[in-house]
């Protein structure tokens, strides 16, 4: 190989690594929004889904449920992140892949970065989040539609760790409620 050859090479290490460090980072950013709302949260979770007369694998970025006992409150979302162009149009252009994710959730959310779509990319099953800097905006509601689980999702979720939640973080929600460090607006006891 020729060093142009290496170099070539070692740039696109670099341009992939890049990108994954920003996709990684938007999925951790969403979980803890999740988290946050009171939700449980898996990352990169394997699920099956009944998609026309068969089945699909589907692997959201993030999926999470309502923390509660009562199954019909679940309100399983998916949210599926994108940080390239390419990365949206190539989900865009196999939609049995967006059928898995409506099929295994109440409301379905692309997450975007900046300059990667705008909500008119997105069919409107669903929902568009932009990811800035200043935080996330709603570009589009997700649509709610009433749904439960299937038990081979509920066995995939007995097998897998929901997101662990950051203790520092809810040290801060626990703190004492005259705190100045406790989250503006919010009851840190509630």
């Amino acid at each position: 190989m020729t060093d142009a050859g290496v170099l070539r090479l070692a740039d696109s290490l670099q341009r992939n690594r890049a990108a994954r460090d920003g996709h990684e980072a938007l999925v951790a950013r969403i979980a803890r929004e999740m988290q946050q709302a009171g939700r449980l949260v898996w990352r990169a979770l394997s699920l099956r889904a009944r998609v026309g007369e068969g089945w699909a694998v589907a692997m959201p970025d993030v999926f999470s449920i309502r923390h509660t006992t009562v199954e019909d409150y679940l309100e399983p979302v998916v949210h599926e992140i994108k940080v390239r162009r390419a990365d949206l149009l190539a989900d865009l252009r196999r939609p049995a892949k967006g059928e898995a994710y409506l099929a295994l959730s109440s409301q379905c959310w692309y997450v975007l970065a900046e300059g990667v779509g705008e909500a008119d990319d997105v069919p409107p099953a669903f929902g568009v989040l932009q990811a800035r800097d200043t935080g996330l905006a709603v570009a589009r509601p997700a649509p709610r539609r009433p749904m439960r689980l299937g038990f081979s999702s509920w066995m995939a979720l007995a097998r897998a760790v929901p997101e662990p939640v950051d203790a520092a973080e809810v040290q801060r929600w626990l703190g004492d409620p005259g705190d100045a460090d406790a989250p503006a607006g919010r009851d840190p006891g509630g």
